[in-house]
């Protein structure tokens, strides 16, 4: 079950679906970029600033090349601008025109309406359930590094097992 709805949140299903149904003609990782520029704290946890394509690289986790080449992309398709930083003139900063925040309101109204249909067949009772153990779930990434602690010794026999293996495939 994991295994499968990882793959599907991967393929980002949800989004592409939503990019395509609105028409809007732009692929994932052109949105990435105009909702990087948005900088929304529950996403990336440093909206306060300003926006520079450096800043989009890093909260995108992709190169300043090819962060520039997509930000050239939203600029010149109408969906951010340049302009010049407030805090220091000799800076470019990158924000999202008012067809950009459409964009993304649009993409996040439509997942709303997908995602509300689908748990408005739950009952109240499984919803109430639900959203805090979804809230405790997503928390597990905080605590990899107790489990890797707690478990060192098995993981050390599982590491030791790879390299033994390895070692039997290896050509004489």
């Amino acid at each position: 079950m994991m295994q499968n709805w990882r793959r599907r949140a991967m393929r980002r299903e949800l989004g592409h679906r939503a990019l395509v149904e609105l028409k809007v003609g732009i692929d994932l990782a052109q949105f990435d970029v105009l909702v990087a520029i948005e900088a929304p704290a529950a996403q990336f946890g440093d909206s306060a600033g300003e926006t520079m394509v450096a800043t989009v690289a890093e909260r995108l986790g992709i190169d300043p090349s090819r962060a520039s080449r997509v930000v050239s992309e939203m600029v010149e398709a109408g969906y951010a601008r340049r302009a010049v930083s407030q805090a220091d003139a000799r800076r470019t900063i990158i924000e999202l025109t008012d067809a950009g925040r459409a964009i993304i309101e649009a993409v996040r109204a439509y997942k709303f309406l997908i995602l509300g249909d689908f748990l408005s067949e739950w009952d109240k009772a499984d919803v109430a359930r639900f959203v805090p153990l979804l809230r405790k779930f997503g928390q597990w990434p905080e605590h990899m590094e107790a489990g890797a602690t707690k478990f060192a010794d098995d993981i050390a026999l599982l590491a030791k097992q790879i390299a033994a293996s390895r070692k039997q495939a290896e050509p004489a």
